[in-house]
């Protein structure tokens, strides 16, 4: 699989457009609640081709591009939705500043088909693809090659989905409107999704007391989790990937069950929306037992990674000592070991299957976050489901368990989201059957998914617009593999144009 560095997409084919856009897209920062620059670009592109833009307060964005049909006739309004933010996650030995460094892209060629990446980064294909689809049809539509009379397009940008869905979750409810609603933020180009699970991203603060170490001969090991794989806590929950968190969390409470050992510090995950890809603890333990320590690792170390062999064969277990390591304070005996039990016993991963779409997660918990403060443990924990009573159960079950460590717990809600009931009859949906039937000669997959989208709050907000989410071919998302399979991009650019002049 050879790897080829690129300065430009030109070459990549039509719409051209497209990837003039997205090329200008991986040069402008964009993490999750730093979308100025690219909001300013956007709003900026559309005013110099003559649109109409509105901000919210929340920092949404609308680009109006109005039916160029005379007043009396019957019009059409079409939401067209992607959001402007994307997951910054990137390998440990890659140095990339998301504040100001452009995306590394590159080529890379998988089956004899060429994918777009970027060089131990994400690439932002989610959701960028969504603004340059977008883009290319608004400048399409000014230069005169796109002609949609009878519709009323609303090209609407949103901020912080990743983190949470803020931006579609505090909307201005009168910044759009239309009959139908076209999200551009879905991944397989040959399916379209017409629901989705509602969730809760809670944070937990544990608060203890740090002391300081007696014993200044102790050594300081370090325990790291890498190489595995990741991807998104909703579409990817499934897969039975590894999560960094609770494979480190097994290891160490044995260790501690069986070791005299003073814990320094645990940290993992990024994002709560994120299968957690890394996580190490550093702990003290006597010289004399670092061997018996290591010979008990290279006992164990070999069945935690036959669990993951053929999903996540790249795992890599490592223990080092870590020199000169001048952090001389500890965890307790007593709340390392009440801490190491809850972690131990902290449920993940699907949690129960739909009843009747087969292999449809129905409920699920993602361990995403654990990080050491001065006198807290805070960790993260996203659940979702497609019911709201399942959600409730979870979270209510969860809160026992909490309360049954004994610890000084504080719960902070950070995000709830609603699902999207899925609405198989739907006239939108009949239409996108209708034309991917006539494009393709195939029958399109239509499903729900057990990943948020923010059609979950469009369809609480306007609950008779019609709503479907498409895209092109996307793998690995919010991890560094996260590539676009680049022959992608031309099929689902025939669609939308096709559903829209349908539509018009």
């Amino acid at each position: 699989m050879e790897a080829i560095i690129i300065e430009n997409l030109k070459d990549f084919g039509e719409p051209s457009e497209f990837w003039q856009y997205f090329y200008e897209i991986t040069r402008i920062p964009r993490c999750s609640t730093y979308e100025d620059k690219i909001r300013e670009y956007i709003k900026n592109e559309a005013e110099k081709l003559g649109f109409q833009t509105e901000v919210d307060k929340i920092k949404n964005l609308v680009v109006r591009i109005p039916s160029n049909r005379d007043s009396e006739g019957n019009k059409l309004g079409v939401v067209l939705q992607s959001h402007m933010d994307m997951v910054c996650e990137k390998n440990e030995n890659i140095q990339h500043d998301f504040s100001k460094d452009p995306l590394k892209l590159k080529t890379i060629e998988i089956e004899n088909e060429r994918w777009l990446t970027a060089e131990g980064t994400t690439l932002g294909a989610d959701n960028g693809v969504g603004i340059a689809y977008q883009l290319a049809i608004m400048k399409k539509i000014h230069d005169g090659s796109l002609d949609f009379d009878t519709l009323n397009l609303d090209l609407l940008f949103t901020v912080d989905e990743e983190r949470g869905l803020s931006g579609a979750s505090q909307m201005d409810k009168n910044l759009i409107s239309g009959k139908y609603l076209l999200n551009l933020d879905s991944e397989e180009d040959d399916r379209f999704t017409i629901g989705c699970a509602g969730g809760r991203v809670f944070k937990v603060e544990v608060s203890y007391e740090r002391e300081l170490l007696s014993n200044q001969n102790l050594k300081a090991i370090k325990i790291s989790i890498s190489g595995l794989l990741g991807g998104h806590s909703g579409g990817d929950i499934n897969k039975k990937r590894g999560n960094a968190l609770k494979i480190l969390t097994e290891i160490i409470w044995k260790i501690n069950s069986k070791f005299n050992i003073l814990v320094n510090s645990l940290e993992g995950g990024n994002l709560t929306n994120a299968i957690p890809r890394e996580a190490h603890v550093i702990f003290f333990i006597e010289q004399s037992q670092k061997n018996e320590l290591e010979a008990f690792l290279n006992e164990i170390i070999p069945n935690i990674k036959n669990l993951y062999e053929g999903t996540d064969s790249n795992l890599v277990i490592s223990i080092d000592l870590v020199r000169d390591f001048t952090d001389k304070t500890t965890f307790s005996k007593d709340f390392q070991n009440i801490l190491f039990d809850l972690f131990y016993l902290l449920p993940n991963g699907p949690i129960s299957l739909h009843p009747t779409s087969e292999g449809l997660v129905h409920t699920s918990l993602n361990f995403a976050v654990v990080h050491t403060l001065e006198n807290i443990i805070e960790f993260k924990v996203s659940t979702r489901s497609l019911e709201q009573y399942d959600k409730d159960t979870l979270f209510e079950k969860l809160k026992i368990l909490l309360k049954m460590s004994g610890l000084d717990i504080i719960i902070k809600i950070v995000t709830i989201y609603p699902s999207w009931p899925p609405n198989f009859n739907s006239k939108l949906t009949e239409i996108s059957k209708h034309v991917y039937k006539n494009l393709f000669d195939k029958d399109v997959i239509i499903q729900a998914i057990h990943a948020g989208l923010e059609c979950a709050f469009y369809s609480y907000y306007y609950p008779d617009m019609e709503m479907i989410s498409l895209g092109p071919n996307v793998l690995g998302g919010h991890s560094p593999d996260e590539r676009l399979k680049i022959k992608s991009v031309a099929k689902i650019w025939k669609f939308l144009i096709a559903l829209l002049q349908n539509l018009n």
